[in-house]
């Protein structure tokens, strides 16, 4: 869907390489998630921590004007599906025009029913060159109030998508949030380079306010318009959702990966790991991926945040960490976990290199199962081929290359008293992690 965001915007004019903002620990994946579309440049900023929707804007707004000369801002989120791209386009070039002559531009959404998922917007009778005047935001309302509001026929879904001119944002946001402005321009003023992303200054960040941008600026300023937006849209915040917008069997059923079903209908099955079998159920969410199996009722998938409370109170690694892993090199899957050893596939790409590193508490036994590796242990440099395995001790220092233009893929076998990822010291790196 991240991919899908960018993919989408094909086909409009005018249109630099995008700004993403990701918090520190999804950065290689959002590298890579860029470099299978060949979006070669991306500005990747990195917050520190999370701040809501105003602070990363901002950020977004002060780099922008760092690099180009006052560009027009479309933003954008990553979990949202739009299936008529030709009336998504339509709707930008007619907010394009607003953003120029210096609105604050949002799209807001026809309603297709009557949703109490999304916040409303309740808009002016008038159109001026198809935007229309902002009167209210409101709240997520009750299916009654909701009810009333699609009958009236003057109210949109808020979509949480802007444009406008970044200097615009950053005067209006000055007036409205002063403490953001202040907090985010010291962030943007005092990053720091790291690769190819940039991270925002992690005291000053965290010193901003946390509001989103509907809080901080859009419900207060008299300088917005709104764009209506009829594109098939959905904000896919829960799997229920993804459902609803998903190709259906005749059984009702969505199904994804290695499943077999059998009187199985109205459920969404998604396997990623292994397969999965249904006999008798109906109205299911079922996700199974490397990390864990989730099951629910689709009337009740939104409570997942018990879960998630659940495990962040047992302090579960599950809530901070993948099994896979990206990294400026590739990837690593951690196959299997004991006390004293640990299994790992690792990805390299090509032409990719692993730091110079060693170990204290661990030794290594790396076999190869794809490609060409060249390895560097102790003072030993080696070529090793499919097959092929080599021996790392404690202390050795070591490093793991691809030199070709293939991937490479080697079964890392880890041993030791200790095997956390914070017992590695670097001498070499060419990604600057040192």
């Amino acid at each position: 869907m991240f991919q899908e965001t960018i993919l989408r915007l094909n086909g409009l004019g005018d249109m630099t390489d995008p700004i993403i903002i990701s918090n520190i620990d999804h950065r290689f994946l959002v590298a890579e998630q860029c470099k299978q579309i060949d979006v070669a440049s991306p500005t990747i900023l990195l917050e520190p921590v999370g701040r809501n929707t105003a602070p990363a804007i901002a950020a977004a707004a002060f780099q922008s004007v760092k690099d180009l000369d006052d560009p027009v801002l479309l933003v954008l989120s990553a979990d949202h599906v739009i299936q008529d791209i030709h009336a998504f386009h339509q709707a930008i070039n007619v907010a394009n025009v607003h953003a120029q002559n210096g609105k604050l531009v949002t799209f807001g959404i026809v309603p297709r029913d009557v949703n109490t998922g999304y916040g409303y917007i309740k808009v002016s009778e008038t159109i001026d060159n198809g935007a229309l005047n902002v009167e209210e935001f409101i709240e997520k309302p009750d299916s009654k109030t909701a009810k009333g509001f699609f009958e009236q026929g003057h109210y949109l879904w808020n979509s949480g998508m802007f444009m406008f001119k970044a200097s615009i944002l950053i005067e209006n946001l000055t007036i409205h949030s002063p403490d953001i402005v202040e907090a985010v321009k010291n962030s943007i003023d005092n990053a720091s380079k790291d690769f190819d992303f940039i991270r925002l200054n992690k005291q000053a960040f965290s010193s901003s306010p946390i509001d989103s941008i509907d809080f901080a600026l859009m419900e207060k300023s008299d300088n917005l318009v709104v764009v209506p937006l009829d594109a098939n849209w959905s904000d896919v915040g829960s799997w229920s959702a993804l459902y609803d917008i998903a190709e259906k069997d005749n059984n009702g059923n969505v199904i994804k990966g290695d499943v077999i079903s059998h009187n199985t209908t109205n459920s969404f099955v998604l396997a990623n790991h292994h397969m999965v079998t249904t006999v008798g159920v109906d109205n299911l969410i079922i996700v199974d991926t490397p990390d864990a199996t989730f099951i629910a009722n689709r009337d009740n998938v939104k409570d997942v945040k018990s879960i998630v409370e659940v495990l962040q109170a047992n302090n579960r690694s599950e809530i901070e960490e993948h099994r896979k892993v990206y990294r400026p090199w590739g990837w690593y899957d951690s196959i299997q976990l004991e006390e004293h050893f640990q299994v790992k596939k690792l990805h390299v790409n090509p032409r990719a290199k692993l730091s110079l590193q060693m170990h204290n508490k661990r030794s290594e036994y790396w076999v190869v199962i794809k490609g060409i590796a060249s390895v560097t242990s102790g003072k030993d440099k080696l070529t090793i081929k499919v097959g092929g395995s080599i021996y790392i001790p404690i202390g050795t220092k070591h490093s793991l290359e691809n030199k070709t233009n293939k991937d490479l893929e080697v079964i890392e076998v880890q041993s030791g008293v200790y095997l956390g990822e914070d017992d590695i010291i670097r001498f070499e790196d060419i990604y600057g992690r040192i």
